[in-house]
């Protein structure tokens, strides 16, 4: 049995909406972060940062949502949120898999911290740059990767809503709207939203 490691209000939201759309059995376990649950010892053994989400999968263990999604896609193929290997389109998925926790996060804490990084020494650039290309990426739609919605969609979106939207932290702009609108519209992230509201 899969089990999702988890906490209400949380960057544990990613991982459930994986789980969601994956049509997947699995078990959620709270590992509620305001009680301090994920410093257990039982649980810093599944995640020695002390973080969630974090999942096993018999005696498979990891933590951080992006890894999680590429876990899951692939271990699970049936899933359909992933290109295959042999997919040109695998290149893309995997690049934007990754764009939330390796460009959205550090541009959110950039705007957050107001932080003046010089974009030759940020791996993300700037925030500018991040959400810029971000936009020219979703005037195509409808998802990251066109018709296929995938995990990266999944990293993706997560990360916009949160920006956008929860912190208001990004000024909207019509890509992002229509593209969270498709986000929001499906059922898996619906019911993401009651369980993530805890």
């Amino acid at each position: 049995m899969i089990k999702l490691y988890w906490s209400p209000r949380s960057r544990s939201f990613t991982a459930i909406w994986l789980m969601e759309e994956s049509g997947l059995a699995y078990e959620r376990v709270l590992t509620d972060i305001n009680t301090g649950a994920q410093k257990a010892p039982d649980y810093l053994k599944i995640n020695p940062m002390g973080k969630v989400p974090a999942l096993t999968d018999g005696d498979a263990q990891l933590a951080e949502s992006a890894a999680i999604c590429a876990y899951i896609a692939d271990r699970y193929p049936e899933t359909r949120l992933a290109p295959a290997v042999d997919d040109p389109k695998r290149a893309r998925y995997l690049q934007w898999l990754f764009f939330s926790p390796s460009c959205i996060e550090p541009a959110l804490i950039q705007l957050f911290t107001k932080l003046e990084v010089p974009t030759r020494m940020a791996a993300w650039g700037s925030a500018d740059q991040v959400f810029d290309v971000l936009d020219t990426a979703l005037q195509k739609g409808p998802w990251i990767l066109g018709d296929q919605f995938s995990a990266a969609d999944i990293t993706i979106g997560s990360g916009l809503n949160y920006a956008v939207r929860v912190f208001k932290m990004v000024p909207p702009r019509p890509s992002f709207d229509a593209y969270l609108d498709r986000c929001a519209a499906r059922p898996a992230f619906q019911r993401t939203e009651k369980i993530a509201a805890g």
